[in-house]
């Protein structure tokens, strides 16, 4: 099912290269696809979302649009325990998101003033999953930074489901997180609509929000037109352990990754190799009994695996090669080992900090860097809704001291009009 690869084989490195590059087939065939899509979307507008809504959502749709009576409908089918979970939820993201906020500075010395002027995007695009799967918790990670931005208006898009509607849950979620407004369209096609604009969807600054492949497409060539958050990939995990690790818990916590997804990576790299057998046991039972269990079997068998180190530090230099989006610490002095990771989306200390407690509740962002992005990338923050914008002014005494400089430097580089930009304000000199 899982495969089990010892350290210092090449085999370990054929994992890893195919673990990296799962997401480029895929992106290959489907491509030009996108590319219509986004063309028919740009070029037909609504008349593009219908057609496309019934093709692969298999509804026709003539408003877009949530109703305010569909949303008080959802406030009063969702059951009163979940509305509690959803603001508690709510509330921890605010408090986590908060210490983000950055505020305007400026810099006064001799005649100049510097600064940095901080400001919220004005209108952004938020993709929300819909249709089989619905993650009421994705609106809250992606609105509640947005909203702490001082983000003024809010699109949200979501994919209706055979019936043309959104599951109570995520209206919810969207209502009590602020959302303005929200229209029944996914896809690549919803994602040209907030791009491009339509007769019924506006047009957007920015998109933020996971979704599939064809949204990443999607995302990925309409950069530019609009700005993006990141290119989200399939779900992975990375488990660190040694002997001190409990295999019911590394096993349920690999399952809970490869449940997501076909191509989802598990993946536990340990030293302790009695571990291994435990680990293996654990995952055949509990299995058994997951409604998902054929999809938990793709992914454990595709792009996941167990891989057997010589120690704890080649473990530790294995998790930074493999930059995963999740990253579980299962040992005895989970504290000591952060300190050596350099890449990954999110680190979750000891056995009771399991991934999916910062996926709903601890008010760390679940949106995270994947496909080893987290090498250059962070998760989504207040700072993924901002903008900073450059702030300069000289007076004449200032700037006569710093001429030459600077006249200098356009010579060097070729630029007389830069240089000239400066001399003409002395030329009475």
């Amino acid at each position: 099912m899982i495969k089990v690869i010892k350290n210092k084989n090449s085999e370990d490195k054929k994992f890893i290269e195919k673990l990296l590059k799962r997401n480029q087939l895929e992106i290959e065939k489907i491509n030009n696809q996108v590319k219509d899509i986004l063309y028919q979307v740009k070029t037909y507008k609504d008349e593009a979302l219908k057609k496309y809504t019934k093709e692969f959502d298999g509804v026709w749709i003539e408003d877009f649009l949530v109703s305010k009576y569909e949303m008080e409908e959802a406030m009063n089918n969702i059951n009163t325990q979940l509305k509690e979970d959803l603001i508690n939820i709510k509330e921890n993201i605010e408090i986590y998101h908060k210490k983000q906020l950055k505020k305007s500075y400026f810099i006064e010395k001799e005649n100049t003033i510097l600064g940095q002027i901080i400001k919220p995007i004005e209108k952004v695009g938020v993709y929300v999953p819909g249709g089989k799967a619905a993650y009421p918790s994705t609106v809250l990670m992606n609105v509640v930074p947005a909203k702490i931005a001082g983000v003024k208006e809010i699109i949200m898009i979501t994919p209706p489901d055979k019936d043309g509607n959104i599951k109570d849950s995520i209206l919810a979620a969207a209502h009590i997180s602020g959302v303005d407004k929200i229209y029944k369209v996914g896809g690549a096609q919803g994602i040209g609509a907030l791009a491009f604009g339509t007769e019924s969807i506006p047009k957007v600054d920015k998109i933020t929000g996971p979704g599939n492949i064809y949204v990443t497409i999607a995302k990925k060539q309409l950069f530019g037109y609009v700005g993006i958050d990141m290119l989200a990939g399939p779900s992975e995990i990375l488990i660190i352990a040694d002997k001190w690790a409990n295999p019911k818990y590394i096993a349920a916590d690999l399952i809970s990754q490869a449940e997501h997804d076909e191509r989802a990576a598990a993946i536990l790299v340990t030293s302790w190799e009695p571990i291994v057998k435990e680990v293996l046991y654990q995952i055949e039972l509990q299995i058994k009994h997951n409604d998902r269990k054929e999809v938990i079997k793709k992914a454990l068998k595709n792009y996941s695996a167990i891989i057997i180190t010589d120690s704890l530090e080649e473990s530790i230099e294995i998790a930074n090669e493999i930059a995963p989006e999740h990253l579980e610490i299962l040992t005895e002095n989970p504290f000591d080992i952060y300190k050596n990771i350099k890449n990954a989306g999110a680190i979750f200390l000891g056995e009771y900090s399991p991934e999916p407690l910062g996926d709903y509740f601890a008010g760390t962002n679940h949106i995270l860097p994947t496909s080893s992005t987290s090498r250059f990338s962070s998760p989504l923050s207040v700072d993924d809704f901002i903008k900073k914008t450059s702030l300069i002014y000289y007076d004449k005494e200032a700037l006569m001291k710093s001429k030459d400089c600077i006249i200098r430097m356009a010579k060097e580089e070729g630029l007389p009009g830069h240089a000239n930009s400066i001399k003409i304000r002395f030329e009475e000199m």
